[in-house]
């Protein structure tokens, strides 16, 4: 049987049909598209920087367009999404808890997340926060006083905080809700009170099958040493793993332009194959955050898009070779330029500090509107009501070098 062979074009745009980024969203967003939107990606990575719109916010709306931001929250709220550790601290379906349950029940493998030690040496005052928790209900950290004050790093932190995120790491407290982005934690057993862990608990290893082809899935089309990366895994061993796949039907071997032997998943097999001609186009533009499942494996993303990222802001100012939060350019299939902005919410402008194209990306009438369009659209969503523009390649823009006023359509 012959192998598929794809052009490198062709994966790009698999890929980006598996994350929902290939095309324009054709109707607007429901509060259910969270939820399904968040299923396709397996992962929602949570980051609190918020020059912009925070990520997980972002990356949603990449791919569903304007929608309001407390959907997130609701959905959050109303037990559809739960937080733990997975590529890092993300959001993911409640309904895969049983994917994360045996890192919470084995929270000294979790490295830096979780400290023995301190929880032992507090053991008492632990005790006393969930009888707090249980008798009065859901807490944040700011609902407790911190009699030290001035300290710095790791030790600013309430010992309560601490005691909370350690609490959430062992899984017995879940974050129920968000206030203001703040995490409202309560006891696990009474936010999935149906969850036995005899009963319902996977194994390490059952777990991670299941997470692997998680990986596959919403990867699209990959090479094998992408996989572990996605839910922060070991590299397993790989050819019979995907002898096992490929023997399941699960996945197939292609060939792909520049990349050699990749594989692809049934679910995009079959996309590939419904597409008119059978190929894929794309028609979306869109800003990305840095932590969007496309771009948040820098070596993936190098590969596969020949985009090299790397996040600057926890770099010193003067050593920055971007800026402090730079934020990816898609256009039709390609990683096409990167702008560092932000947006000043009580003036309701959204000022881009810089705006770069790639090496060989031309500046054209198509470029141009998708563009202008991704940008204008992301300003809209925060609020903003003008575009400020700085630095800019020479031909982009030519007859807007200053910006615009963001239209309210």
């Amino acid at each position: 049987m012959s192998v598929l062979q794809l052009s490198l074009k062709e994966a790009r745009h698999l890929h980006l049909a598996a994350q929902g980024l290939l095309k324009k969203p054709r109707r607007r967003a429901r509060q259910t598209d969270i939820l399904s939107t968040i299923q396709q990606m397996s992962l929602l990575q949570i980051d609190t920087i918020n020059v912009v719109a925070r990520s997980p916010y972002l990356v949603l709306f990449s791919r569903l367009g304007s929608y309001p931001q407390h959907w997130l929250d609701d959905s959050l709220r109303s037990g559809e999404l739960m937080e733990y550790w997975a590529h890092e601290a993300c959001f993911l379906p409640r309904s895969d808890f049983a994917l994360v349950r045996h890192r919470m029940l084995n929270p000294d493998k979790m490295g830096w997340k979780y400290h023995k030690e301190w929880m032992l040496e507090h053991a008492a005052s632990i005790e006393e926060l969930l009888a707090h928790i249980a008798q009065n209900g859901p807490v944040r950290s700011a609902d407790f006083s911190h009699p030290r004050k001035g300290a710095s790093g790791w030790w600013e932190w309430k010992p309560h905080k601490r005691h909370l995120e350690g609490l959430f790491t062992a899984g017995k407290l879940m974050v129920v809700e968000r206030r203001n982005f703040h995490r409202v934690y309560d006891l696990t057993h009474r936010a999935m009170p149906h969850w036995d862990d005899g009963r319902d608990a996977l194994s390490r290893q059952e777990a991670e099958s299941i997470m692997l082809r998680n990986s596959a899935r919403s990867l699209g089309v990959f090479r094998p040493q992408w996989l572990a990366d996605y839910y922060r895994l070991r590299q397993p061993a790989l050819p019979a793993l995907l002898k096992g796949w490929q023997d399941e039907g699960l996945v197939v071997p292609v060939m792909v332009e520049e990349l050699g032997e990749m594989w692809l998943h049934r679910d995009l097999q079959a996309v590939l194959e419904s597409a008119s001609g059978g190929k894929l186009t794309a028609s979306h533009s869109a800003v990305l955050s840095p932590f969007d499942p496309v771009v948040w494996d820098r070596k993936r993303a190098e590969q596969l898009f020949n985009f090299i990222y790397r996040l600057e802001c926890y770099t010193p100012a003067p050593k920055r070779q971007y800026g402090y939060f730079v934020l990816p350019l898609l256009h039709q299939g390609k990683l096409v330029g990167r702008m560092d902005s932000k947006l000043h919410r009580k003036g309701g402008v959204l000022e881009i500090f810089s705006l770069w194209l790639e090496e060989g990306v031309k500046v054209t009438a198509g470029l141009e509107s998708g563009l202008q369009r991704a940008i204008n659209d992301f300003a809209r969503w925060q609020g903003a009501e003008e575009v400020v523009l700085r630095q800019l390649p020479a031909t982009l823009f030519a007859n807007q070098r200053q910006g615009w006023g963001v239209d309210a359509a």
